[in-house]
């Protein structure tokens, strides 16, 4: 049993082991929702942010990545970080000059690993990758361009539904005050 949630493990995964940012998103999020209490959230909500930010660099939407990093900086704590088995000052340092990076009239994408301190946390995200026939701190691939642009590509009906759920029950919410 890890001392991590599953949702942080499957995200790390996602992360190294797919370079699926998007799928970083959605799984840390989700966690995040369910757990408003969490005493990392903030944190949590900093790893979302990263994942995003690469989602962004590698579709070239620079601007949006930049916003992203700023974020999730301004998100992490150290002692946060720690909690979550990440080397907080080579993280801290990575993303700065990522950022940097991003403002670079050459910049050209590159895969960031997550600096973990915790080898157990990093033997648990290893072994489930190998579990699922995956390679750890893999490359991301271009020629998937569904993974690249999975926001575009994906069935949002589901989505969809329950925005327009939530808008009704809203608006009859507010006729009920009325």
């Amino acid at each position: 049993m890890s001392k991590y949630p599953q949702a942080y493990i499957d995200y790390l995964i996602y992360f190294h082991s797919q370079r699926d940012y998007f799928e970083c998103h959605e799984v840390l999020e989700e966690y995040w929702k369910e757990h408003p209490n969490d005493p990392l959230a903030t944190a949590y909500v900093g790893c979302i942010q990263v994942a995003v930010s690469l989602y962004h660099q590698r579709r070239g939407n620079l601007a949006g990545a930049v916003k992203m990093l700023q974020s999730a900086l301004k998100n992490f704590i150290e002692s946060d970080l720690i909690k979550l088995g990440i080397e907080p000052d080579d993280f801290r340092a990575q993303l700065t000059a990522r950022l940097a990076q991003l403002t670079a009239p050459d910049f050209q994408y590159e895969d960031l690993n997550i600096p973990l301190a915790d080898a157990e946390l990093e033997e648990i995200c290893v072994k489930q990758s190998i579990e699922k026939a995956l390679m750890w701190q893999c490359y991301s691939d271009f020629s998937n361009t569904y993974l690249i642009n999975k926001h575009t590509l994906r069935d949002r009906s589901v989505v969809i539904a329950e925005r327009e759920l939530s808008r009704q029950t809203k608006q009859a919410a507010k006729r009920v005050k009325e």
